[in-house]
């Protein structure tokens, strides 16, 4: 824990952040904060509570209506209609209890210090696993049931509508459990990998970084690390490095735990590979992510390394600090981006592509379906929440007014737009696996910036937004990939016994000198920065799905430059696809494919074609 100011200094402090705090909000300007009563009008309502009622005891109907009788409904001469009618039963509650969960997290995620949100959080968790259980046997006795016979009923209206998740549901299949192994791994979710998540995100937001005389929070302090003054970044780098080693014990308890409690899992469920659970939740080939991670590894000195030379040269050094690696571009005017501004770039760029995807991503501002401000005790970072079909997604975001936040809400808009479009396909087939989910939010950022550059006649302005394009993303391929490699290490050591946080720090470290390179130097305090990445608690091996998804947008971008005739009809296509069609086929109507090792060239291609222009204006 930091150490508290006491008396008349804490008081100055405060006064210090609040002052500061009122600057930015007035260049700002009003930040929306979302309405979060078109799911429930409060914590304590009646209405959540006779939802969480109903979902229990229909959930209980359900179960005494189909347990143990799948088989026997499959070969009667109506199967297609009864087991329809099944399948539509438990969308439907699927849907109720997703949207339950949904409010829950979303309230939680607003101040997770809160301790009556954190214990409504709690509770609901644990009623919805309970709810849940009840009904994790349909998949389980649908996976069972004789395939032929299957097929033959899901080959025929009505079952047919949800031909797509049938076949999903039966890729896992070969890892899943007897059922009540099953229940007694659900249930146990709640006081294993679900508590650790949530003492790490807790963790994460009651953390305080003492920088220019205040103590801010987790967000405030990264922000920083884009200030103009290399001093003001040197002393927020040195704070969060303080700050994570005081808490080392904690994160490497956490990280060690929930690696251990994969591993379990994987063994029971017979997964092979560290990182095959992913895949599978993904719906990729192994062979198709390591043919990936092959080529992102190997261009590591043609775009990372080469960028960040060229950059030490722009800062007359032969290397940079760590806390200079984002840092904006020396003698180039810095400001504070409006919120009514960002909002009008990102609509305006959409509504260039289609006014269709401007007016979806519209709504997100008109109805309040945007969290922005950063507040204490908000959740870090970023994210848009699909929620459930039958209600709406919500963005998270947390603006200061840089222009990496409009890139940001420009991707989380798109994830928005996208969470909009396949939710037709209903709760069971709206779901996209990450490898595509990260489409139409990186295809964002990349209009946005587009428009932004084509508008951009100062040539310092263009090189500063291309040099930050080039950042953003080595941030999303580089990074990430190497983000990925750690974790392989960290989950192939934590099969062998436990890791110190020593170790921890050393198996970050080997990864971020390999995939930065000499031209970044990585100064004592940045080995700790490991701690604080949540995707590594929350969704183990996610990563991947950023550069997957990067790489995509940039082969998809070239036939949208190449052939933009039809490309948005297409481009639509695929978004309201949802989970009902692998990648292989979304991405046949453009040319693409991921299992041809070429195809990755095409968007790492596209990055260094942007450091070249960049060593051009020199």
């Amino acid at each position: 824990m930091t150490t508290a100011f006491a008396g008349t200094t804490n008081a100055n402090v405060a006064r210090s952040a609040e002052a500061g705090a009122s600057k930015a909000a007035t260049a700002l300007g009003i930040l929306p904060e979302w309405d979060l009563t078109h799911l429930y009008p409060a914590m304590d309502s009646p209405a959540f509570a006779a939802d969480l009622e109903r979902a229990l005891a229909e959930a209980r109907s359900f179960a005494a209506l189909y347990r143990g009788k799948l088989a026997a409904l499959a070969e009667r001469a109506d199967a297609s209609t009864v087991l329809a009618e099944a399948v539509a039963a438990y969308e439907k509650l699927e849907d109720l209890v997703g949207k339950i969960m949904s409010y829950a997290g979303l309230v939680y995620s607003g101040d997770t210090t809160d301790p009556q949100r954190a214990k409504f959080y709690g509770d609901t968790q644990d009623k919805v696993t309970a709810i849940s259980t009840e009904l994790l046997f349909f998949g389980l006795e649908l996976n069972r049931i004789d395939e032929a016979v299957l097929a033959k009923a899901a080959a025929q209206a009505p079952l047919s509508h949800w031909k797509p998740w049938i076949e999903d549901l039966a890729k896992d299949k070969p890892h899943q459990l007897e059922d009540r192994i099953e229940e007694l791994f659900h249930e146990k979710s709640v006081t294993g990998h679900g508590a650790w998540n949530r003492l790490f995100d807790e963790t994460i937001a009651s953390l305080r970084f003492k920088a220019g005389g205040e103590e801010l929070t987790l967000e405030l302090t990264l922000n920083r690390l884009q200030d103009a003054d290399g001093a003001v970044r040197k002393e927020a780098a040195e704070a969060l490095g303080t700050v994570f080693r005081q808490h080392l014990r904690t994160f490497g308890l956490i990280t060690n735990t929930l690696a251990k409690d994969k591993e379990i899992s994987d063994r029971w469920r017979k997964f092979e590979d560290v990182a095959d659970s992913r895949h599978l939740a993904n719906r990729v080939e192994r062979d198709v992510v390591d043919a990936l991670v092959a080529a992102v590894r190997e261009a590591y000195p043609r775009l990372s390394h080469r960028y960040y030379k060229l950059k030490a040269r722009w800062f007359g050094r032969e290397a940079l600090d760590y806390w200079d690696r984002n840092a904006p571009l020396p003698k180039v005017e810095q400001r504070t981006i409006p919120w009514t501004e960002a909002r009008d770039t990102v609509l305006s760029a959409y509504g260039d592509f289609s006014p269709e995807m401007a007016g979806i991503a519209r709504r997100f501002f008109d109805e309040r379906w945007i969290d922005a401000p950063a507040r204490p005790g908000k959740a870090p970072g970023a994210f848009a929440h699909p929620t459930v079909p039958s209600a709406h997604p919500y963005v998270l975001v947390n603006y200061q007014g840089k222009p990496r936040d409009v890139m940001t809400l420009a991707h989380e808009l798109g994830h928005g737009v996208h969470q909009v479009l396949a939710g037709p396909n209903g709760a069971l087939m709206a779901p996209t696996p990450l490898t595509l989910a990260e489409t139409a939010s990186v295809f964002g950022e990349m209009l946005t910036f587009r428009k932004l550059l084509n508008e951009t006649v100062d040539k310092k302005q263009r090189k500063a937004m291309l040099a930050a394009k080039v950042e953003d993303m080595i941030n999303t391929v580089v990074r990430q990939i190497a983000f990925y490699s750690f974790e392989r290490k960290v989950h192939e050591a934590r099969r062998s016994g436990e890791l110190t946080a020593e170790n921890l720090c050393e198996l970050w470290m080997s990864v971020q000198s390999e995939s930065l390179g000499p031209a970044i130097k990585l100064g004592p305090g940045y080995e700790t920065f490991w701690a604080y990445i949540p995707h590594f608690i929350h969704s183990p091996f996610y990563v991947y799905a950023y550069a997957f998804g990067d790489c995509l947008v940039n082969s998809l971008y070239g036939v949208y430059q190449n052939s933009a005739e039809g490309f948005q009809q297409r481009y639509f296509a695929l978004l309201s696809a949802g989970g009902t069609k692998h990648h292989s086929e979304l991405l046949k109507p453009f040319g693409l494919d991921a299992r041809d090792p070429a195809f990755w060239q095409i968007g790492l291609n596209m990055i260094e074609g942007l450091i070249i222009e960049l060593e051009g204006m020199e």
